[in-house]
């Protein structure tokens, strides 16, 4: 292992997909549907909760990425203002095939949030390999199909 102890960057919380009006029309028949489906049959709640559903879907969706500082050190991985140990990680992987660019992938030992997911500039890959490797096991690892579900719908 060379001497490099940290490596920080800045990047996007997340890939923000800029959604055009039809997003937003095809949002608004499916929650109409869904309206129109639960007043048929008399289920007012539901036909509330579709529509506050709906509406934060569309919040949500028009919600621009902040700038989220990102590092990678001897002591742990810092994601935003939080610092994961390496004692709270079980595994890494770094994943140069996708085609928004290289990702590093962390295998929490926490249960609400198994997987956590950092973007990484190019430059920095082998710097990030290198602080990684012998602090924490390399285990092949994916995103969840729902994040990639997610993504593939523009969130």
């Amino acid at each position: 292992m060379d001497g490099v102890r940290a490596v920080s960057w800045e990047a996007p919380e997340f890939y923000f997909t800029e959604k055009k009006g039809d997003w937003y029309f095809a949002l608004s028949i499916i929650v109409a549907g869904c309206v129109g489906a639960a007043l048929l049959l008399g289920n007012f709640l539901f036909a509330l909760l579709a529509l506050i559903g709906g509406a934060a879907l569309a919040l949500s969706a028009s919600k621009r990425p902040a700038t989220v500082p990102f590092a990678v050190t001897v002591r742990g991985v810092r994601l935003g203002n939080r610092l994961y140990p390496f004692s709270h990680l079980n595994a890494y992987y770094i994943d140069e095939e996708d085609p928004r660019g290289p990702h590093l992938l962390l295998l929490a030992k926490r249960k609400f949030m198994p997987l956590m997911i950092m973007p990484i500039p190019p430059d920095y890959l082998d710097e990030v390999e290198d602080i990684m490797r012998g602090r924490l096991p390399e285990r092949h690892l994916e995103e969840p199909l729902f994040v990639k579900l997610l993504e593939y719908f523009g969130f």
